[in-house]
């Protein structure tokens, strides 16, 4: 991507990595805050391989396994991590975790799995 659609394209990904966290975070949302509509904000994304869902996922469970593994953490339950994270559902964290890391949450704590 260049000029006009790279730069569409950086601000959808500052967007989204201000709000993933929010269980509510929605391509709607993005699409408020960048002025462009959802189905041209998904077009964007699906060009660099990861879907918008695709893509806040991975930041979910990328953030939820750095907290895991942090020792300043230890005192949270893996449901307030996932929480923390964005997750409302604690299955589909744990069923996505082990699916993207290969191992479930608990087996991740503490250490850098």
């Amino acid at each position: 991507m260049r000029g006009l659609r790279a730069a569409r394209h950086a601000e959808i990904v500052r967007v989204i990595g201000k709000g993933f966290c929010d269980p509510a975070f929605s391509v709607q949302r993005v699409a408020i805050a960048t002025g462009l509509s959802p189905s041209y904000i998904q077009k964007i994304l699906h060009q660099t391989g990861q879907s918008f869902t695709e893509r806040v996922l991975e930041l979910r469970l990328g953030k939820a396994r750095r907290m895991l593994v942090n020792r300043s953490n230890d005192s949270l339950r893996i449901g307030e991590i996932a929480l923390a994270c964005g997750f409302n559902d604690i299955s589909y964290f744990n069923r996505s975790f082990r699916r993207r890391f290969g191992a479930a949450p608990n087996e991740c704590r503490g250490n850098a799995h």
